[in-house]
């Protein structure tokens, strides 16, 4: 139930009624009656932490020069030395390490670049491996590229390389999926080449398709902690197998097989902490969870909260090339891609901390990568690094939110607003313009703000006392603003513009006159 801060008497005089920043995020699963305080209707382009919320980071063109959409990048990152950025655009494969207009393609020739990638250590040394199910595998060693196929140094021998699609490491081992069939096969332990032995799981699955993807999933389940492989079919169904070697019975069993949401995309698992989620018709699933209850409990899906328009999503956009979940660690951020067109997305993105959710849009992303604990991302043409700027490209990050209706303790009462302070802290001059939503309507403010860039002044360069605003430090504003409404519940709604500065949002004052009970 709300606690509201302070409850209206009737007919009393104006009074200054306060509550927080939507720290709780997005709801999209409770009627807008019954949300929490904390919840917000819609927030779009913050970041939600455990104390306030804050404009989202923005990003910068990293490497460019590319032609066509950045379907594949792909991090090399060796034990030692210096690790490596590579992007699949059409037919070639660039080196983007350093950024900046591109050079000469490294691979040329390709037929699709949507792979998938892992990276593999052995003796002889440290790789990286790329499958498409169309052309023959890529193996990077640090200096050398090889397409993969029987007469190669290394070769797979046994099956058709061309064929496969999807690449993982489990039990020190290289897995491989066969394109449109239920097959998986693998190699020798600790070995990027030989010949590949062929795991069919035809007589597993009741629900026919193909096998989608596989991971590895870290579970105690009453023999000790174990990473267990699990293979992911197009129906949704889900077999778990524990052991090391499927030749060997003895080493090898399977744990179960599951029913649940149709995969959403090839690249729908993602290693999450100890756990694998995957991307379903459902929603998010961590394993952990939704395997051990029922496919209809919506409750254990991370995106419980945001579970209505989850929905939505997957059934206009589901079809798309380009969802997957990132990691972003350093901001404990997780981030799903939501691919609306073949050059724009959204992203849905929790606090991994709190489990609050808003939605980023701006990041036209095809697809993700950690490189070395930088985020980057595909786009048209170019590779893109987030979150490394306070500006979209030196372009207006434009922002709203509206926060949940409330009552302030009298649902039967009306209230007269009059005024509205937002809390916020900012080392710039963020343009924001409030407004007041009564009665459960969630049109936008109307309006148009007036943006100034920030003015910093740049050391060695600017006088003491020279009038300019020093950078870094961030003020508090606490100016109120007009804004009337006339209702029986209350949510403020903010929208705006911000570059070249960040905002961070604690919470709200509403200046509100108590009216009769009708």
């Amino acid at each position: 139930m709300r606690k509201p801060q302070k409850n209206l008497s009737r007919q009393q005089a104006s009074v200054t009624l306060s509550v927080s920043a939507p720290t709780g995020g997005w709801n999209a699963r409770d009627s807008l009656a019954m949300m929490k305080e904390t919840d917000a209707v819609g927030l779009d382009n913050f970041f939600c932490t455990p104390y306030d919320v804050k404009i989202r980071g923005g990003f910068s063109n990293y490497a460019t020069g590319m032609t066509g959409t950045v379907n594949t990048v792909a991090s090399y990152s060796p034990p030692s030395g210096n690790s490596e950025l590579f992007a699949a655009v059409g037919a070639n494969i660039y080196d983007v390490t350093t950024g900046g207009a591109v050079g000469a393609a490294v691979v040329t020739g390709m037929t699709a670049d949507k792979w998938q990638h892992t990276n593999f250590g052995t003796a002889g040394g440290n790789f990286l491996y790329m499958v498409n199910g169309a052309d023959k595998p890529q193996l990077y060693d640090g200096t050398t590229w090889t397409a993969i196929d029987a007469a190669s140094t290394p070769a797979i021998t046994g099956v058709t390389t061309t064929n496969l699609v999807h690449v993982c490491e489990a039990k020190s081992r290289l897995w491989f999926i066969e394109r449109s069939s239920m097959k998986v096969w693998y190699l020798p332990v600790l070995s990027v080449g030989g010949a590949a032995t062929a795991f069919d799981l035809s007589s597993q699955f009741n629900k026919g398709g193909f096998l989608m993807s596989m991971g590895t999933w870290s579970l105690d389940a009453g023999y000790g902690m174990d990473d267990y492989v699990v293979f992911v079919t197009s129906e949704g169904q889900v077999a778990v197998y524990k052991g090391t070697d499927p030749a060997a019975a003895a080493t090898w069993a399977k744990i179960g097989v599951y029913d649940l949401g149709a995969p959403i995309g090839r690249r729908c698992l993602m290693k999450y902490a100890g756990d694998l989620t995957l991307i379903c018709k459902d929603g998010l699933a961590p394993l952990s969870k939704s395997l051990m209850s029922s496919r209809v409990n919506s409750m254990e899906m991370l995106t419980d909260k945001i579970r209505h328009v989850m929905s939505e999503y997957t059934t206009l956009y589901g079809a798309n090339f380009g969802w997957e979940v990132a990691l972003f660690p350093q901001e404990n951020m997780l981030l799903l891609n939501v691919p609306t067109t073949t050059t724009a997305s959204y992203q849905l993105v929790m606090n991994t901390i709190s489990g609050a959710w808003s939605r980023f849009i701006g990041w036209n992303a095809a697809c993700f990568e950690l490189h070395e604990s930088e985020l980057f991302f595909g786009g048209d043409g170019v590779v893109c690094k987030a979150w490394d700027t306070t500006a979209d490209n030196g372009e207006n990050i434009n922002f709203e939110a509206q926060q949940s209706f409330n009552y302030f303790g009298r649902g039967g009462q009306l209230k007269q607003v009059k005024m509205l302070r937002p809390i916020i802290s900012t080392d710039g001059s963020p343009s924001v313009l409030l407004g007041v939503n009564t009665d459960f309507d969630t049109t936008a403010p109307t309006g148009i703000p007036t943006f100034t860039p920030n003015s910093s002044a740049i050391w060695d360069l600017a006088t003491w006392d020279g009038g300019f605003t020093w950078g870094g430090d961030l003020q508090i504003k606490r100016d109120w603003q007009t804004a009337f409404g006339l209702g029986y519940c209350i949510s403020a709604h903010m929208k705006g513009t911000i570059r070249n500065c960040s905002m961070h949002w604690a919470s709200t004052d509403y200046l509100l006159t108590p009216g009769g009970v009708i």
